[in-house]
């Protein structure tokens, strides 16, 4: 049987899931695209009440709270939580979030990644406390990843395209180094972008060839929306957009279609997205 040190082969599979890395062998030729309109008024509370008494810095956030919620409705929906290497599908030991951030709040401040894991027994303040030790470090550029990067770029230019050609074949028949997937922000469940944080609004993103990542997600800005009411009458509401960029050959569309609904469920209920009593 086939090993890999970040998941297990899936060998009971129906024919076509199986045949699907073949027809269809690139993920950018086998995505689909989601968008989700996201009320902000009940987490607005739910921060409210988490954040009272929190120095700024320690602040949980809309964006924290979507990270959850994506956590939350991969554990739910574990058939979400698979990749294809090698043409082959797998399991992924897991579930691990990354995340892109500016260094500094500016225009040509650089843009880091950092990936955690997520546990889904872990309070909400807690999951924002370890996240928040990985972005300080990120932004002092001590993010393994980025060292990483920096040796490989004082390479010469042929032997780092030697290496580059290698290593997705290496990936394929699981001869990666885990240490070199285990660092890599781009072997992860979802890569998740808050493009709203520069005042952006949500971007279908392309998936990277590299790596493993299947889904990809962009938080927009918090904008006023029109709606209608129950009396007829038209007024606004507070919202962001979540747009979802998902290879479809890991599972169908139906079912990444009920984990976004059971996602949508988790970011209106304060309760559940928490992880622990409000009161």
């Amino acid at each position: 049987m086939p090993r890999r040190s970040d998941g297990t082969s899936i060998e009971r599979l129906p024919a076509l899931r199986r045949m699907m890395p073949f027809l269809i062998p690139r993920r950018n030729d086998a995505f689909v695209l989601f968008e989700q309109t996201i009320e902000t008024a009940p987490l607005r509370g739910l921060i409210e009440r988490l954040n009272a008494g929190r120095p700024e810095a320690e602040r949980v956030t809309l964006f924290h709270c979507v990270l959850r919620a994506i956590g939350l409705a991969l554990t739910d929906f574990p058939r979400l939580n698979r990749f294809v290497a090698g043409r082959r599908l797998w399991e992924r030991r897991g579930i691990w979030l990354t995340l892109s951030a500016k260094q500094r709040l500016d225009r040509d401040a650089p843009v880091f990644s950092t990936k955690i894991r997520f546990d889904p027994s872990e309070p909400l303040v807690r999951f924002v406390e370890r996240l928040r030790e990985d972005l300080v470090r990120g932004r002092r550029g001590d993010a393994a990843s980025d060292r990483e990067i920096g040796v490989l770029l004082r390479l010469p230019r042929v032997l780092l395209r030697l290496l580059t050609w290698l290593q997705p074949r290496l990936d394929a028949v699981g001869l990666l180094p885990h240490r070199l997937i285990d660092d890599d922000p781009l072997y992860a469940s979802a890569f998740v972008a808050n493009l709203g944080s520069v005042g952006l609004d949500a971007a279908y993103h392309h998936l990277f060839e590299y790596g493993t990542v299947p889904i990809f997600v962009t938080m927009g800005r918090v904008h006023k929306a029109p709606v209608v009411r129950d009396d007829g009458s038209v007024g606004s509401r507070e919202v962001f957009v979540l747009r979802y960029t998902y290879d479809e050959r890991i599972e169908d569309g139906f079912y990444a279609a009920r984990a976004l609904e059971k996602l949508a469920a988790y970011l209106g209920d304060p309760t559940a997205l928490s992880g622990a009593s409000l009161e």
